[in-house]
């Protein structure tokens, strides 16, 4: 099994994602817009999120509302909500399985079943960062696209916000502590089948040994 030292490496890296999964779900900056009149007073700044919008005016006032209805939301912007929730989740629950395998920890004895949680907890971690990477390539797409197109005005073209960046960072981080934890983790079980094989083959050795049979030879009819 890998060395104390590289899982706690690998955890703390997974560990690293998750926070910055969690601060790219909940900042309103995945999109940014920039709209500056002809005149210095309607300059404004606008920011939308998963949750909320927020719009910043030139005399320095900022004001941000929660979405009323989810219902009433784009489906891709639903569909961003729940794929954050789910990634959310799974990353904990890979931490905590993760936790208990490690070396460094006693809440499992078994060499193999620490192996198991190791590698169980490996590949969430590989899943959440998909999950975590899914979102955003899809709402960058979206931001793109509607950035050079021509049927769309100025005014509502948007550009990429620092939550898309930091959803970006998680994500690789996801990435790579959960590979590493895969990488790292041993098959346990060709020590324990060869373990058993043993124990199996040794009563066979001592009926061996015992000579020729004690019960008398004879003749039934």
């Amino acid at each position: 099994m890998a060395s104390a030292g590289l899982q706690i490496l690998e955890i703390v890296l997974t560990l690293l994602g998750w926070v910055n999964a969690l601060v790219s779900c909940s900042l309103h900056l995945w999109k940014v817009t920039a709209f500056i009149g002809n005149s210095t007073v309607v300059a404004q700044v606008v920011w939308e999120g998963l949750w909320m919008s927020c719009m910043v005016q030139s005399i320095d006032q900022m004001q941000c509302k929660l979405y009323d209805s989810i219902l009433s939301l784009p489906q891709a912007l639903q569909a961003a909500q729940a794929l954050c929730i789910i990634t959310l989740l799974m990353a904990l629950v890979g931490l905590l399985t993760s936790l208990s395998g490690a070396k460094c920890t006693t809440c499992v004895e078994d060499k193999d079943s620490k192996a198991h949680l190791v590698l169980t907890s490996g590949i969430i971690f590989v899943t959440s960062g998909i999950l975590t990477l899914t979102p955003i390539c899809w709402m960058v797409h979206s931001i793109i696209k509607d950035f050079y197109s021509p049927l769309v005005a100025e005014a509502q073209k948007w550009k990429l916000g620092a939550s898309i960046y930091l959803g970006w960072v998680a994500s690789g981080f996801l990435l790579l502590g959960g590979g590493l934890l895969c990488y790292t983790c041993p098959s346990g079980g060709s020590q324990g089948s060869s373990h058993y094989l043993a124990q199996y083959s040794a009563p066979a050795l001592c009926t061996n040994s015992q000579g020729p049979s004690e019960y008398p030879t004879k003749n039934y009819v």
